[in-house]
């Protein structure tokens, strides 16, 4: 038995069911839950934020400071081609 972080609900989990990053839904407030200990059995809370820092890693698994100028905006695509092959 775990309690959801997010709001406190009782959550019937068997310690023998569950393995370590396993992804747990609450059953009260739909959150996702993330499963970082099996004996006994621990949880966090996975938020929206920390998927979208997931996507901003470096190569090398480091995660990379998102710049407040940084934003989501498409750059203009450049056709290279020379207009004056012949």
């Amino acid at each position: 038995m775990v309690r959801c972080p997010e709001c406190d609900t009782e959550i019937d989990v068997d310690e023998d069911e569950v393995e370590e990053g396993e992804i747990l839904s609450c059953p009260e407030c739909d959150v996702e839950l993330e499963v970082t200990q099996t004996h006994p059995v621990h949880v966090i809370l996975i938020s929206e934020e920390d998927e979208d820092d997931d996507d901003e890693e470096d190569g090398d698994g480091k995660k990379k400071e998102k710049d407040e100028d940084d934003d989501d905006e498409e750059l203009p695509v450049v056709d290279e081609e020379d207009d004056d092959v012949e």
